[in-house]
């Protein structure tokens, strides 16, 4: 098994997207990026720890490479938009990738500079790529939210968009039964 860890925003919609994915073995929401030990949810949200909402992923190499995790964190967040994702603002939901390795910086870097080259989107490119140096594990009620709280306003108008996304988009790489809402 190996590592990724993204922040695209809530860690709730973006935990919720890569659990349709085959190969991610599990997600894990959590806070990194920042200067504060050990942070709370309330004092992340308070933009005063550094520290923005990501996800950790275990993943199989074998079953999905982390060049595909890197389309689907592309795929499933603004890259373009500067600290801040849809109606979340702060630095907290920048958009950040957090190497784990020399190999994960560089192919993250390598992704970026292409989608600058391609010039897919309107706006440049703001994701920060840099190396992980301490992830924290969000408090428990964080973790799995979308899937313990479906009916949530914010998860339909968010998370559920961004699932949908990636059963549409990649629905080659879908766990099967999570194509039809299982």
């Amino acid at each position: 098994m190996e590592r990724a860890t993204f922040g695209g925003g809530c860690f709730w919609c973006t935990e919720a997207a890569f659990e349709e994915i085959e190969g991610v073995e599990s997600v894990t929401s959590g806070y990194a990026g920042g200067h504060t030990d050990d942070p709370t949810y309330r004092e992340v949200c308070a933009g005063n720890t550094g520290h923005a909402e990501v996800i950790q992923i275990e993943y199989d190499p074998d079953a999905i490479s982390y060049e595909e995790l890197l389309e689907v964190f592309f795929t499933v967040h603004d890259p373009t938009q500067l600290n801040r994702q849809g109606p979340d603002v702060g630095s907290q939901y920048r958009s950040i990738i957090l190497a784990h390795d020399d190999r994960q910086l560089e192919l993250a870097n390598s992704y970026v500079e292409a989608l600058e080259e391609e010039g897919g989107y309107d706006d440049e490119v703001v994701t920060d790529v840099e190396h992980l140096e301490t992830f924290y594990r969000a408090e428990e009620k964080h973790q799995d939210y979308f899937d313990k709280n479906p009916t949530d306003a914010y998860c339909s108008m968010h998370a559920q968009p961004k699932v949908e996304k990636v059963r549409e988009k990649f629905a080659e790489k879908v766990r099967r039964g999570a194509e039809a809402g299982d």
